[in-house]
């Protein structure tokens, strides 16, 4: 039984005394590959570093955060581009991500929020990769831009989805779109046992968000991403059928969604 981490931060300095333990602890659970989405220009050469140390396993993303789209965004976003075409990393990179729009923590950034989204669907679409949309108190302005940017070449995932039915429809009518189910779905109010029953497993895959967000029993401590594991299985309670089947699809989901059999 295979199972794939489609988004963790494994790279984050929580990890530094004990990533290479975190990975054993992965592979011990059947999680043998792990996407890691960028986030700023900061933690670029720790997405790097992984991605050398564990060229089979560990597959990077290129994209400005959200909540790091600040003043003098647009430089820092250029230099995200120079390494996303540079020719030593370029085609190793499997996502955009991850972008997308966050009004939690403030409103002032939001002209700045779209434009830097635009930018980076733009380069999505130019490279053929899919994109790792981060969504916070920001849904309807979100959707706007996807009614606009949103054809035939574009595709991703909703990356650590907490909306309810009307957003995950909305969102799985662009057509080219995966949720992205975490820790979220085991939390007893996370409210997401009520909306996934009603979507079909070829539309999902998993993920940890690690180290935020770690599922029961884990809620209080560190997230990593053999934790993936227990998202797992509570998918399987939610949706009534078996682990590995829930192993099987997500699993072949994330392949499709990007190219993990190509590049693996």
């Amino acid at each position: 039984m295979r199972l794939i981490d489609t988004h963790t931060h494994l790279y984050q300095p929580n990890f530094d005394d004990d990533r290479s333990l975190a990975m054993e602890r992965c592979f011990q659970a059947g999680v043998d590959t792990l996407l890691l989405p960028n986030i700023d220009m900061e933690s670029v050469p720790r997405v790097l570093d992984m991605m050398e140390k564990w060229p089979n396993n560990c597959f990077g993303m290129m994209g400005l955060h959200p909540c790091h789209v600040l003043d003098g965004w647009e430089k820092e976003l250029e230099s995200i581009r120079q390494i996303l075409d540079s020719p030593s990393y370029g085609k190793s990179f499997v996502a955009i991500g991850e972008i997308g729009m966050d009004l939690y923590w403030e409103k002032k950034h939001i002209d700045a929020q779209r434009e830097a989204f635009r930018i980076q669907v733009g380069w999505a679409k130019e490279r053929g990769l899919p994109i790792v949309i981060h969504v916070r108190d920001a849904w309807e302005e979100l959707f706007k831009e996807l009614d606009y940017l949103n054809d035939d070449s574009l595709n991703g995932v909703f990356h650590c989805f907490t909306g309810g039915a009307y957003e995950a429809q909305r969102a799985l009518d662009y057509g080219g779109f995966m949720l992205g189910i975490g820790g979220v779905s085991t939390y007893k109010n996370g409210g997401l046992d009520k909306v996934l029953p009603g979507i079909p497993l070829e539309s999902l895959v998993i993920e940890t968000d690690s180290p935020y967000l770690p599922p029961v029993p884990y809620r209080g401590k560190r997230n990593e991403s053999s934790y993936v594991l227990h998202v797992a299985n509570r998918l399987a309670d939610i949706m009534g059928v078996s682990l590995e089947e829930v192993a099987s699809i997500t699993t072949a989901n994330a392949e499709k969604m990007f190219g993990l059999k190509v590049k693996n």
